[in-house]
């Protein structure tokens, strides 16, 4: 009896022991976190979704609090809003950011770009973009199996059943970018709202010669630059024969619209056009 006693006592005393020695080296080496980090962190809208550019939230509000500044960070779920609580938290002030939506960089319907094949494979983007072009003549544009679709977490972007393409939810959206990073094809692009949400882009990702992107799309660029000619503020790049319009440069004017011979400038969410009076039409033309 004395001796399971013993070893009784003698393992107590080890665990004892033990335990107070890893609390001293805890104490010793524990890190203190600044209680800020929460505070923000209960500020931000807990989505986790990584549109700030860090894993989480609490990377995010991590972050925000070692910063000399918040300019360059930002929560696009929270938006406008969520950044001023977290700069009234911090002391700062939240730069004015411009809110921005995903844009969908392709017109390639069913009628504009006939299929000439049958993909019967797993229906996952990221596998039919390994295994060949896609089932159009056109290798650049959407597949349409909807991995876009399953990356978001905010049920803002679904495909349209008629036209196979994604289309995005403006008023679900948050800018994310989990259907940006999911798209295989790079045809999703964040770009600035703009005001009363009215934007203007180019649809299309081809980067073929103009002749032969045509023949794969009826409304693919063809790289023409009579859009960049036509754009008063240099805001339209032309590279690898493919147009694109820089957000932060347009304003919006529209000029390049009816300019390009493809159709493939996008313009949202403006009123109609007024139809020119044929005076002005003679006019024109005798500019």
């Amino acid at each position: 009896m004395s001796v399971l006693l013993t070893a009784v006592v003698t393992l107590g005393a080890i665990g004892a022991g033990s335990a107070a020695i890893l609390y001293l080296i805890g104490q010793k080496f524990k890190v203190e976190e600044d209680p800020r980090i929460q505070k923000v962190q209960d500020a931000l809208p807990a989505a986790n979704c990584g549109g700030c550019g860090f894993p989480g939230c609490a990377s995010f509000a991590a972050a925000c609090v070692k910063a000399e500044t918040l300019e360059g960070l930002g929560c696009p779920v929270g938006g406008q809003a969520t950044m001023n609580r977290v700069a009234e938290i911090l002391g700062q002030t939240a730069p004015v950011a411009a809110k921005k939506i995903a844009v969908v960089r392709c017109g390639g319907t069913c009628e504009r770009r006939p299929r000439t094949n049958l993909y019967d494979g797993a229906s996952k983007c990221t596998v039919a973009a390994a295994l060949y072009g896609g089932d159009t003549g056109c290798s650049f544009g959407c597949l349409g199996l909807g991995d876009c679709v399953e990356s978001c977490t905010f049920d803002a972007i679904h495909i349209n059943a008629e036209t196979l393409l994604p289309e995005v939810a403006e008023d679900k959206c948050t800018a994310c970018g989990a259907c940006v990073k999911a798209c295989p094809k790079n045809i999703i692009e964040l770009r600035r709202q703009g005001p009363k949400s009215r934007r203007v882009y180019v649809s299309c990702v081809n980067r073929e010669k103009g002749g032969v992107a045509r023949k794969s799309c009826g409304v693919a660029c063809i790289g023409c630059s009579k859009c960049q000619q036509t754009c008063p503020f240099e805001a339209i790049t032309i590279e690898n024969n493919l147009a694109h319009i820089i957000d932060d440069k347009c304003r919006l004017c529209r000029k390049c619209v009816p300019a390009c011979p493809t159709g493939s400038i996008v313009e949202l969410n403006f009123p109609p056009r007024k139809e020119k009076s044929p005076k002005e039409e003679n006019a024109t033309i005798d500019a």
